[in-house]
């Protein structure tokens, strides 16, 4: 299967809510900020410094991923999903090895990022890409029980 990684366009920006509202809604619940976010990502995502990817096969669109901008050298990773139909073929690894590079062309010095441990192929996905766990705050997301964090440089 071929797929391909492309950059926010707003003809796309549906899919963010769409993708992310499968997931949330199969294991947690769509909390009040992802309402907004994922809705409203232009506002919320682009124009604050973050960047939007999705991964499309043929004329489809099958998953997505977000850098958040927190501050110059940081940046959240997330609103990672794909599909379920297409799960299995790769596509998470593919949009996190984009953002990595992405990260690392743009001197990103830190990534973190929000799971659950139940989502055990993601955890394991972002510790084989060398995600460390760290302390996790409370308050910012209620489905989210470990935050992770990678150097980049």
């Amino acid at each position: 299967m071929n797929f391909e990684i492309i950059s926010y366009s707003e003809e796309y920006k549906d899919y963010l809510r769409i993708l992310n509202y499968e997931w949330l809604q199969k294991y947690f619940r769509i909390e009040e900020g992802d309402v907004y976010s994922l809705s409203n990502p232009k506002a919320a995502i682009i124009d604050k410094g973050g960047y939007i990817f999705f991964a499309k096969r043929d004329m489809e669109i099958i998953g997505t991923a977000c850098l958040m901008k927190k501050s110059e050298q940081l940046f959240e990773l997330g609103k990672m999903a794909v599909t379920e139909k297409m799960q299995g073929y790769g596509i998470g690894t593919l949009l996190l090895k984009h953002c990595l590079e992405f990260s690392n062309s743009m001197k990103i010095k830190t990534l973190v990022l929000y799971s659950n441990t139940e989502l055990k192929s993601a955890i394991h996905l972002y510790e084989k890409y060398g995600f460390k766990q760290t302390e996790l705050e409370s308050g910012l997301y209620e489905r989210a029980n470990i935050k992770m964090f990678k150097d980049l440089f």
